[in-house]
């Protein structure tokens, strides 16, 4: 049987089905029989179907002969279960999206053409347009709804208000009245628990639902959220304080679930709408050229217009918002953004037909604990040393463990074993990406009441933050179709892990911009050093200064956020995408966290030191980042192009071996 459930020429469907079977366990072998003419007519169809069952016993009978277990009988039981066992792995790779064939349909790449043939995007098919789709409209209800967060808790409502609004020219929209330390404090919860959830939305995903379903969940949640956040800044609420507080806390952790949930899996939905994952082939150009096309390249792409999706809804969802929150109140500018959100699961729905959905494996993570402990069998101890010197994830491979020592757990491929140590290489990647994100995070928070202490003229203070959007929008296609395509053609590979640590650098740029900002505000305002919770404290500098830290901190987005996103997804096992991609969201949950340290520094006369401390960390963690992981890059090709594993969904490859152990093939009796 063809891996795309086609018979192989020569083979009746019970004999590929057998032959199948019997070339999954080492040592046996297939044995070729004569081609039968098709037949032509329905009495011809049952006569083929009987010489086929007497020729699958003849070839049974040529296997024993020459000492080889030639597997179940036909007709079996048994053979049943392998036929189906065949249709399921032949269906698994069906529904990852590329031909079985792909192998001997594309030239393959030679070690030399490697190094020296030029690399291009696959083609990216429209369904992967119908999910970026989806992410930009649940961008534009996220980030239309929190970027009020700041003004909502810090600024008190204003005289003769019952919505919040303020329409004066230098007025600031506010409820509670709660000061920038409590408004960065809320900020930084928000971000945490928002990234937090992904981890429980990616085990739901990957091990109960599956991603689809898991996005209609996420997508019921948010609407939820957007149902009491809307109450809690209704005409009769928003002025009883504790009432709307309570309301709005409740409605902010409702969001978060759902933006969590949705998170998790929108990305790893996208991206298994590549059909060029099969492996790198030659292609020729109408030019003549020969290039290599190249997944990683294509994932690049498709990352690079999901991010480009995102900020198209965050700039929409943003410079709306802050105009209704400004002129009519927060209750409308909260609800507005369920109008675009409704169309996601009718787009989804409308297109499921069409979508590669790979099914969830059940507790993937449990099997994994599971390698790793018998991995770690005799080598528990305090002397680090002596682990990294003994430890090797070759002792959890199927093919060195014997048939009947295997322990009931073990259903899964030597592949698998592969694609769990690369996953758990971009997790260790991963882990410096808080420190970039303490940079990103202030301009929720603290660049925004920054922005309140400027001259406005009559533009929001939250609006100056849309800055950073709108660059990623115009820097996106420039990399896209000038920057990396005129790299590869110089022989420039600017890999992943250069592109994360150029991040950094822009990520430090956008602190020192802030940080000299903040200092003309102290030495040029009425104020002195205290101009921030002062109600027309302004200072004579104009409040489109700010470009340059939101145009930086775009750059530094496209180069290490984008890039960890591609990271995340290419180098994850198969079955367990979602969770790789919920532990890259969760480094930003844990900058949160560490960004609540610096929350003190978040007020006057401190915001200077503010930026300048996260500025020298951001050089710091970049320096340390590209000094731990510059080896990757070496390696890049490799990790990429690992076979794959046939774990997925309710495939589990050595799945009967583990229940009950083949016996070794043995040589047959022979008379006398």
């Amino acid at each position: 049987m063809g891996r795309c459930g086609a018979p192989l020429r020569g083979f009746s469907p019970t004999v590929a089905a057998a032959g199948y079977h019997q070339a999954s366990v080492p040592g046996r072998q297939r044995v070729p029989l004569p081609q039968m003419p098709e037949p032509e007519s329905v009495l011809e169809v049952k006569m083929s179907q009987t010489v086929n069952l007497d020729r699958a016993e003849i070839a049974q009978a040529a296997l024993a002969s020459e000492g080889v277990n030639p597997g179940p009988a036909i007709g079996s039981l048994e053979e049943t279960k392998a036929k189906e066992t065949t249709m399921n792995a032949a269906q698994a790779d069906v529904t990852l999206g590329f031909a079985a064939s792909a192998d001997e349909e594309f030239e393959k790449p030679t070690e030399e053409e490697l190094h020296t043939l030029r690399r291009v995007s696959g083609k990216i098919y429209w369904p992967a347009y119908t999910i970026a789709f989806c992410e930009l409209a649940e961008r534009f209800s996220y980030y239309g709804t929190t970027i009020l967060y700041t003004n909502f808790v810090r600024s008190p409502l204003p005289p003769g208000s019952t919505t919040g609004s303020n329409p004066a020219s230098n007025g600031v929209a506010g409820a509670l009245g709660m000061g920038a330390k409590a408004a960065q404090g809320i900020s930084l919860f928000n971000q945490f628990f928002a990234y937090l959830m992904p981890i429980p939305g990616a085990y739901i995903a990957d091990a109960r639902l599956g991603r689809y379903k898991t996005i209609h969940i996420a997508i019921l949640a948010s609407f939820v959220a957007h149902i009491i956040l809307v109450a809690s800044a209704a005409p009769e609420v928003i002025k009883h304080k504790d009432s709307s507080f309570a309301a709005f806390i409740v409605g902010l952790l409702c969001l978060c679930v759902g933006t969590g949930l949705f998170k998790a899996n929108i990305s790893p939905l996208l991206a298994e709408q590549n059909h060029e994952r099969g492996g790198m082939h030659i292609k020729v150009l109408k030019s003549g050229e020969r290039v290599i096309v190249d997944p990683a390249v294509t994932n690049t792409r498709i990352f690079l217009y999901f991010y480009f999706a995102i900020n198209i809804g965050s700039l929409a969802g943003q410079l709306s918002m802050v105009y209704v929150e400004k002129y009519i109140g927060f209750w409308l500018a909260w609800l507005l953004p369920t109008v675009l959100f409704a169309a996601c699961p009718i787009v989804l729905l409308l297109n499921k037909k069409r979508y590669t959905l790979n099914p969830p494996t059940g507790s993937v993570l449990s099997k994994f604990f599971h390698m790793f402990a018998w991995v770690m069998k005799g080598k528990w101890t305090l002397n680090f040393a002596r682990i990294k010197r003994e430890f090797t994830w070759d002792v959890a491979r199927p093919s060195n463990i014997p048939p009947q020592d295997r322990p009931s757990w073990m259903t899964y491929d030597d592949e698998w074993v592969d694609e769990v140590r690369r996953g758990l290489k971009s997790v260790r990647v991963f882990l410096a990406l808080p420190v970039f994100f303490l940079a990103y995070n202030q301009m929720t928070g603290n660049l925004t009441t920054q922005a309140s202490t400027m001259e406005l003229h009559g533009v929001p203070n939250d609006i100056i933050q849309n800055l950073n959007p709108l660059s990623i929008l115009i820097l996106i296609p420039i990399l896209d179709r000038i920057v990396y395509p005129g790299l590869r053609k110089m022989g420039i590979n600017f890999t992943p892990i250069k592109r994360m640590t150029v991040g950094f650098f822009f990520s430090a740029l956008s602190m020192v911009a802030a940080a000299v900002t903040q200092h003309y505000i102290y030495t040029m305002g009425p104020c002195g050093k205290y101009p921030t919770d002062n109600e027309g404290c302004t200072a004579p500098i104009n409040v489109w200064v700010q470009s340059l830290p939101y145009i930086l901190v775009g750059i530094s987005e496209i180069f290490t956020n984008t890039t960890s996103y591609e990271y995340a997804y290419s180098k994850a096992p198969e079955n367990m995408k979602s969770l790789v991609m919920s532990v890259n969201l969760f480094m930003s949950a844990i900058s949160s966290a560490i960004g609540q340290a610096f929350t003190p520094l978040s007020g006057d006369p401190l915001l200077v030191w503010n930026y300048v401390v996260i500025c020298c960390i951001a050089v710091v963690g970049g320096t340390v980042f590209w000094f731990c992981f510059r080896n990757l890059d070496k390696e890049e090709d490799h990790w990429n192009n690992l076979a794959r594993s046939k774990y997925k969904g309710n495939n589990q490859p050595l799945a009967h071996d583990a229940e009950s152990p083949i016996e070794e093939p043995t040589p047959a009796k022979k008379d006398g």
